[in-house]
């Protein structure tokens, strides 16, 4: 099967904007300094869910599919940051969303493989 770039398109876009979402009132509150401790997990949790979420449909290949999503998601926040420096915690926060994804690819893989089992008979 093919892989499903626009699945993989939207679910990074909404992974982003669920981030935003967690980062907009913490830097409103005047509590930006969280940032660094919050968005790293925050980035794992979101994309792991989201892959999840969106995931459903993948025919084939989910572990692929929910890493692509952690890195178009993260090349998006480089495109939305025109590729400014970042710290060390938002590097971190770039490998946790591709291990997000990673994570939530195994978990439909489980439930692929589980699914297949059940059409069998078995």
């Amino acid at each position: 099967m093919s892989i499903q770039w626009g699945r993989i398109l939207l679910a990074a876009f909404l992974m982003e904007l669920a981030l935003i979402a967690v980062a907009i009132p913490l830097t409103l509150s005047g509590a930006s300094g969280a940032l660094d401790y919050v968005i790293p997990p925050a980035s794992f949790i979101a994309t792991f869910a989201i892959t999840v979420w969106l995931g459903r449909r993948f025919t084939s290949r989910p572990i692929l599919h929910g890493v692509l999503i952690g890195i178009v998601g993260s090349l998006m926040y480089v495109a939305l940051t025109r590729a400014a420096p970042e710290p060390w915690p938002y590097l971190l926060a770039h490998a946790l969303k591709i291990a997000g994804g990673a994570a939530g690819g195994l978990v439909l893989a489980g439930r692929l493989t589980t699914a297949q089992f059940a059409l069998r008979g078995r």
